[in-house]
Formats: C-alpha cells, sequence, structure tokens
C-alpha cells in the first residue's frame, strides 16, 4: 500500500477527514477521544459476536439458548482521558470481555505511563497531577499505589533469582531512608551487594532492608546469597561496618575482606583542622599508594614519626585493620584498582538518590523495595559493558585464584 509521510492511504483519509472537521489541537482530541472510544466499542461487538456464534440480529440466534442483552455503560481512562463506552452483555452473563476486561477503569497504555513514571523517581502526588494535566484523568494516588504494586512479585522473583557460583568481587553498602512504622517515622538502611561478575558486568545481586545494622544481619544477606547459588567470592569490599568481616567468613571463609582505603581516609581527617588536612592527606596518601606492603608500613612509620603526637587516633584505626586495610597489596595493579574503595557501589546509591529525591518518606517497607527495584531496572540499563580494563583484571584473578574458579 502506498505511503506519504509515513502514512498509508487510509490512514491519509482519516488525517483529511479530521483537518475538515478540526479547527485547533484540542478539536482534534476531541474527535480521538470520540474514535477510541468507538473503536474500543466494535471490538467489544465483534468479541460478543464470536461468544455467541453469531453476527447481531442475526437469525442464528434464534433459540441458541443465550442472546444479547442490552448495554452497560462503563467509564475507562486512556490517552485521550475519560471515554464513556457501551459494553455488551448477554442474557447468560457469561461474556467476559478481553480488550477492556471486566471491573477495568484503565487501558493498559495508562498503567504502563504510570509505572514508567514511577520508575524515574516521581512521586504518587507528582504522578496524580501529571495525569490529570496531560489526559485530564483523575486518578488517586491510592489507586497510583495499587497499580505500582503489581510489580510486587516482580520484585520478589528478583530478590530471590538464582545467582552465579562465582563472583570475583562484591562491594557492600547501605543508602539510608526514612519509613513510617506505627505512626512513627524510622530510619530504615537499605543494604545493595553489587557484584562483579566474572564477565566483568555489574549486578545488583539484591538488597536488604533493617533499622539496624548488626552481625547478624549481616549474616543473614551472606545466607541469603549462598542459598541463591553463590559457592565463592574471591574479595568482599566494604567499609568498616562492625561484624561485616566476620559475617562474610562465616559463610563463605575463603574470602578476603579489603576494607575500603576511601572511607578510612575520610574517618582519618574528620578531626584534622583544616591548616593541616592538606598535609595529613598527603602523608596518608604514600601509605595506600606503596608500591608493596612493605613501604607500605614504611611509610606508616613515617607518619607515627611526625603525627602521632598530635593526632595520635589516626594511626590507632589503620593499626587495628591493618590487615584488611591492606589486602589489595596481595594483588598487581589492575585487581588493585578495583577493590581499593567502594566507590561502584557507592556510585550505583547515588543514582538511587536520584531517582527517589521526590520520596521524603516511604509508607512501607514494600514501597522502599518497589523504588529500589525499578531504579535498579533503569540503572542496570547501562551496565552493558565490562569494568575498564577488566581484561587484565580477569587474567589476574584466573593466577590467583585458579583452584577456584570452577567452584
Amino acid at each position: 500500500m502506498k505511503r506519504t509521510h509515513g502514512l498509508d492511504e487510509r490512514e491519509m483519509e482519516l488525517a483529511r477527514l479530521l483537518m475538515a472537521e478540526c479547527r485547533t489541537t484540542g478539536d482534534i482530541q476531541a474527535k480521538l477521544k470520540k474514535l477510541f472510544a468507538g473503536t474500543i466499542e466494535q471490538m467489544l461487538e465483534a468479541e460478543m459476536d464470536e461468544h455467541l456464534g453469531y453476527e447481531k440480529n442475526s437469525v442464528d440466534g434464534n433459540n441458541s439458548g443465550n442472546s444479547r442483552n442490552g448495554y452497560g455503560k462503563k467509564t475507562i481512562s486512556s490517552d485521550y482521558g475519560e471515554c464513556e463506552i457501551a459494553v455488551p452483555r448477554d442474557r447468560n452473563g457469561e461474556f467476559e470481555p478481553k480488550v477492556i476486561e471486566k471491573r477495568q477503569t484503565r487501558t493498559d497504555d495508562i498503567e504502563q505511563k504510570i509505572m514508567a513514571m514511577y520508575a524515574k523517581g516521581m512521586s504518587q502526588r507528582d504522578i496524580e497531577d501529571t495525569l490529570k494535566d496531560i489526559y485530564g484523568t483523575e486518578i488517586s494516588q491510592g489507586l497510583i499505589s495499587r497499580i505500582t504494586d503489581k510489580i510486587l512479585p516482580e520484585v520478589n522473583d528478583w530478590q530471590n533469582r538464582p545467582l552465579e557460583a562465582v563472583y570475583p568481587i562484591i562491594f557492600f553498602d547501605g543508602i539510608m531512608f526514612n519509613s513510617r512504622k506505627d505512626n512513627k517515622i524510622v530510619t530504615k538502611c537499605v543494604y545493595s551487594v553489587l557484584g562483579i561478575n566474572m564477565e566483568g558486568k555489574k549486578e545488583i545481586l539484591g538488597t536488604w532492608i533493617s533499622e539496624n545494622e548488626s552481625a547478624s544481619f549481616y549474616a543473614s544477606i551472606c545466607s541469603d546469597l549462598k542459598n541463591r547459588g553463590v559457592k565463592d567470592i574471591f574479595i568482599a569490599c566494604h567499609d568498616n561496618l562492625t561484624g561485616l568481616c566476620d559475617a562474610i567468613n562465616a559463610i563463605f571463609p575463603k574470602t578476603k575482606n579489603q576494607l575500603c582505603i576511601v572511607h578510612q581516609i575520610r574517618s582519618s581527617c574528620k578531626f584534622v583542622p583544616y591548616k593541616d588536612r592538606k598535609a595529613v592527606c598527603a602523608d596518608l596518601k604514600k601509605i595506600y599508594s606503596a608500591v608493596n606492603l612493605d613501604e607500605a608500613e614504611f611509610s606508616k612509620e613515617e607518619f607515627r614519626e611526625k603525627w602521632d603526637k598530635k593526632y595520635p587516633n589516626i594511626l590507632k584505626s589503620w593499626d587495628k585493620n591493618w590487615a584488611e586495610l591492606t589486602v589489595f597489596f596481595e594483588y598487581p595493579q589492575e585487581i588493585r584498582k578495583i577493590i581499593y574503595t567502594t566507590n561502584a557501589v557507592e556510585s550505583y546509591h547515588r543514582m538511587v538518590r536520584k531517582f527517589t529525591k521526590s520520596k521524603a518518606i516511604f509508607p512501607t517497607d514494600d514501597s522502599i523495595r518497589k523504588v529500589i527495584y525499578m531504579s535498579v531496572s533503569e540503572i542496570s540499563k547501562k551496565w552493558t559493558m565490562p569494568v575498564r580494563d577488566w581484561g587484565l583484571a580477569y587474567a589476574q584473578f584466573s593466577i590467583y585464584f585458579e583452584d577456584r574458579f570452577a567452584a
């Protein structure tokens, strides 16, 4: 069929008819609204014909045991606004329409738009106002919540999906949200585990919600990972959270724990006055940027001689956590630059914050799970490539963890 400017001949004829009867875009919208409603009604009539086995007014319907029984009125919301349609009924009450099902008051397009807006971080109030402004459709926040609740089974499936047997690197980190509980506002931590798989691609392995971070909570996360198929983790990178190292090694005894150097630097400089901060940071950099562990220990002692009397608490923390802070020195540069900081998961959480910035308080844990899941879905669309220089890092992993590649 001949096409002009993307339209075939039938579509061009419809465009000409609209031009003949419309003067403004509002007139076009009104006409399309009527056309939409009329098309839905014709489709419902066709479904009724198929249901009964004969066309309207056909003698084939005589003594057939069922017949048409007038129409019911229904208002549906669509991209064209609210439309009233006539829904045919049969005398036996057996007709189950498909194009607009019983009790359905919205087209799938509206629901998809609600889900898309929710995924982009819009609040329920913003979605309500947007639908009203654009489509003239009144949809309450409660209804929007029920629509978005439809993804909860999908959220549960994602959270419990099987995982790969081996992850060379995983990152732990938490993000705080305000939530309602017993008519009070409480702070809850949503803990995320970001894994780097054998292909070098980032993957959120799951999210867990807790009011209190504790060793038992971390152990439950690790147990969940194991129950979902993870047999081995080479290196776990995280902040120095009490009990996390022990929880990881209780479930994955071979896993090395690398504490985040960036977090350690921030903690070290927290109470250093501005006038000394630049010099302290420069001397701390000599420790973590050393060529090897021996040089790092030498730089640490130099730091002690220079700064310990003035800031004795800095190296107390470094000494206490030295074994976990220096794991990255065991590996070549290709692996070191990936594991010395938890920046990968922190960067992910910064993106989550962009999606959730309009939601000051979440009413339930499920509302948190929904928005986190939809944020992950949006963010992970960009995770199509391996982390930088993964080929080189993989080659080193295959040497250092040769006996654990097929866990």
